[in-house]
């Protein structure tokens, strides 16, 4: 996008010293600033790419096609020093053409984009082949393993690489690779509670470990993509890992489950601060968190809302067996790791009350106390004390309408766009939700719709007139 922008520029300002609008030293200052002289060497650099990497393609099917024509007749030793020669040359060849972009080869000069892309696809091939290679060695020495242990080995193994590289792209291809082995073992989790193996375990703890080894490696990185990957990873395996819903006696879930699962993700989101590493002097991801907070809140409270998982028959939760294997199938240590890390981050924010950020001014720290503590305590006492299924569905639902306004308010308070238009359809999707959900006619469902799509229609015009005219007042006030 920008060589095109810098090729646009020199046509059109070649056009301008020609037309004379521009002189010749003017025109020389651009081509300076934008490095009109390297448009060609960018060219010919692109076009080496492509043709290194179409050929390098090539090769690699030729050597897969090779291996596989003669995989039968070689011998166990053969197969694996193959195997592990082509890792082993793939890797140094993609960290060398890497490093040398990186530093800059030869010194005084720019690195080369197309040779730090050409190695780091060097170094996802040398990935993929390292999971080939754990394949193969399990069918060549006869090792029984299930698809979760080779995706997990696969995905730890690559994600060791990006920790070592910190390189974007092996971080986010580790972290699938063992998303792929969790999605696949997950499944057999509450079928085999007594079948315990290292797949088993990191299935079990995978909130912890999605924590623990993603966050960090977000900052080896400096992504704020693997960082939300991570904080996706650690809600959603959370909530597969305690299956809180419904909240009913027919779950077979204590009544503390829900109150952790919607709870704890919001809770860490929240507070969280970069600034809690002894290393980190700068906030890198709290922002993003504070987001990712308030997302979480918006999936709790509308999930919630719904009237079907509050209703009860016979209630009834007492039992020690229960009990017991409640205890054996929910990742308890997570929970308690977690919750302490939760803990003091709040204990961090508080000390830092007197340095608020911007979110703070309407999303303030009473307010999400309490969306905390109705989110911890309407749960537990609907399962454990008194069901509460009409005042529950309330609950949530004025919560739900208290998040919508103020993200509406930020976004008024601020000339936000994301925030405001983020309060409206939120509005706009509670509003549709209740009237399809409750047995209501289909001149009012049209009705809804109508209503709805004016009012999003006429206050989104309002709200762009309002942010034109306050830019206009700004601009006006420091041109005088």
């Amino acid at each position: 996008m920008l060589d095109n922008f810098q090729r646009k520029l020199r046509r059109e300002s070649q056009l301008w010293r020609d037309e004379g609008l521009i002189s010749a030293s003017q025109y020389q200052q651009l081509a300076d600033r934008y490095q009109f002289n390297n448009l060609e060497a960018a060219a010919r650099d692109r076009s080496t790419m492509t043709a290194v990497m179409t050929g390098s393609i090539l090769l690699t099917l030729g050597i897969i096609t090779f291996v596989a024509a003669n995989w039968l007749g070689w011998s166990r030793d053969v197969k694996f020093i193959i195997m592990m020669s082509l890792f082993m040359a793939t890797t140094i060849t993609g960290f060398y053409t890497w490093r040398q972009a990186a530093i800059g080869i030869p010194e005084g000069k720019k690195p080369k984009r197309s040779q730090r892309l050409l190695g780091e696809g060097l170094l996802i091939l040398a990935a993929m082949v390292f999971g080939a290679t754990i394949a193969l060695m399990a069918d060549v020495f006869n090792i029984n393993g299930s698809t979760p242990e080779l995706f997990f080995a696969w995905g730890f193994g690559v994600l060791v690489m990006a920790y070592s590289l910190s390189l974007n792209s092996l971080g986010i291809l580790g972290i699938i690779l063992i998303q792929i082995g969790y999605w696949t073992g997950i499944g057999d989790l509450r079928y085999s509670a007594n079948d315990w193996n290292w797949a088993t375990l990191v299935i079990r703890h995978m909130p912890l470990l999605s924590w623990v080894l993603f966050v960090p490696l977000a900052y080896f990185c400096r992504s704020r993509w693997i960082f939300a990957i991570a904080a996706f990873i650690f809600a959603s395996s959370l909530q597969l890992n305690l299956d809180p819903l419904p909240l009913s006696s027919l779950s077979d879930a204590a009544p503390w489950v829900a109150s952790f699962a919607f709870t704890l993700p919001p809770a860490l989101f929240w507070s969280y601060d970069d600034l809690l590493f002894p290393t980190i002097n700068y906030r890198l991801f709290q922002p993003l968190a504070r987001d990712l907070a308030l997302i979480a809140f918006g999936l709790a409270f509308y999930i919630l809302s719904f009237r079907w998982l509050w209703q009860t028959s016979g209630y009834n939760f007492s039992s020690s067996t229960t009990n017991m294997n409640i205890f054996m199938n929910r990742p308890i240590i997570d929970l308690g790791i977690l919750s302490g890390l939760a803990v003091l981050q709040w204990l961090f924010l508080v000390r830092q009350r007197n340095n608020p950020i911007r979110r703070e001014a309407v999303f303030n720290l009473p307010l999400i106390v309490t969306f905390l503590g109705f989110t911890a305590i309407v749960p537990f006492w609907h399962q454990a004390i008194n069901p509460i299924d009409d005042l529950g569905v309330f609950a949530f639902n004025v919560l739900f309408t208290v998040l919508a306004w103020g993200l509406i308010r930020e976004g008024l308070k601020f000339n936000d766009r994301r925030s405001f238009w983020g309060g409206m359809l939120l509005l706009t999707l509670q509003v549709i939700s209740r009237v399809l959900e409750y047995d209501t006619e289909l001149l009012l469902k049209s009705l809804v719709f109508v209503m709805c799509g004016s009012a999003l229609i006429s206050a989104g015009l309002w709200f762009e007139r309002r942010v034109g005219s306050n830019s206009k007042s700004s601009g006006n006030a420091k041109s005088s």
